[in-house]
């Protein structure tokens, strides 16, 4: 199970064995995800039109980017920025489930809710998700940086990155985009862990004791419908967070079509729904869905069955 939970004192695992957990979900499940990212990205930084009607949009379906890209690019291109996306992942899952179990735990000792509730998964899942943001987010610049290029690059290698980036924008271009990533990823995180505790419960009502499948199907099903979830109502601030990592950086982007320079989070909105309209905040929506439901079903997928791993390591113990 995913959080503090005091009724099962015997499944409960160490801080250690949760931050190992939380790591590996999130290294498999980048290496799994990782061009469906790069896709999302690149439709995401787009200021034309995804339409075929606009005869000035390099993009404009998943498919025909996929083609796009692997023909022009490369297979790698869908791994493009790998190594500070799995630094990332592997960062960010193990100090968000970390830190979830750690605010489960105080809510239970403090006597305010039950752990179970709606709220206090919203509220922690949150919390937990801002915690791993500042960790890790100068990575996610990185990564989104090594993602958006084209060919020839701009950076070679992750150092020469984090060189020229320092050297030419100063120290404070790694935080660029926190400010939308908290706002957005509170109530992203927040409704990924509420929805698929809620979920959780659900296809337990649909699905009868004796008719249940196994459990490693419903952690992956509900996973990715907290995903799908929590991705469509939260979508736009997403979406201001990679215009905006990419300030700064838009000789490398000629080559993708128009680029835009933003003084901000409200100069960003006001000029996407100017030259864009509303449509414009939900570009790349449908990579992003798909994303959104493998990577959040993986994670959980992959945290509850290592969680269980564990578990097993220490019955197996006892018995000796």
């Amino acid at each position: 199970m995913v959080g503090y939970d005091p009724k099962e004192d015997g499944r409960i695992n160490s801080k250690f064995e949760v931050a190992v957990a939380g790591s590996v979900s999130g290294l498999i499940t980048r290496t799994l995800i990782s061009p469906l990212d790069v896709i999302k990205i690149r439709f995401q930084l787009q200021v034309e039109r995804l339409s075929r009607s606009d005869p000035n949009a390099k993009y404009h379906g998943i498919l025909q980017a996929g083609r796009q890209i692997l023909q022009e690019e490369g297979p790698t291109a869908f791994w493009k920025g790998h190594i500070p996306a799995q630094l990332l992942s592997i960062g960010y899952g193990t100090v968000q489930f970390l830190s979830f179990e750690l605010l489960t735990e105080l809510v239970h000792r403090a006597n305010l809710y039950n752990t179970r509730e709606f709220s206090v998964h919203f509220v922690c899942g949150g919390l937990s998700a801002c915690a791993a943001t500042l960790a890790v987010h100068p990575v996610d610049v990185l990564r989104t940086r090594f993602a958006a290029q084209g060919e020839p690059r701009v950076y070679k290698t992750l150092q020469d990155a984090v060189v020229t980036m320092y050297r030419t924008e100063g120290p404070l271009v790694f935080y660029k985009g926190l400010t939308p990533t908290l706002i957005a990823i509170f109530p992203y995180a927040g409704l990924q862990f509420s929805c698929y505790n809620s979920l959780k419960h659900v296809y337990e009502w649909v699905m009868p004791a004796d008719r249940k499948h196994s459990e490693n199907l419903k952690n992956l099903l509900c996973g990715c419908g907290a995903g799908v979830i929590s991705k469509t109502l939260t979508y736009p601030l997403d979406l201001f967070k990679k215009r905006l990592q990419v300030g700064g950086f838009e000789q490398a982007r000629a080559a993708f079509g128009q680029v835009r320079r933003y003084r901000g989070l409200l100069d960003c909105t006001k000029q996407v729904l100017q030259e864009e309209g509303a449509q414009g905040f939900f570009k790349g929506l449908s990579p992003s869905l798909l994303k959104a439901a493998f990577s959040t079903g993986f994670v959980f997928f992959w945290y509850e069955l290592v969680c269980n791993f564990f578990h097993c390591l220490k019955r197996t113990d006892s018995l000796w």
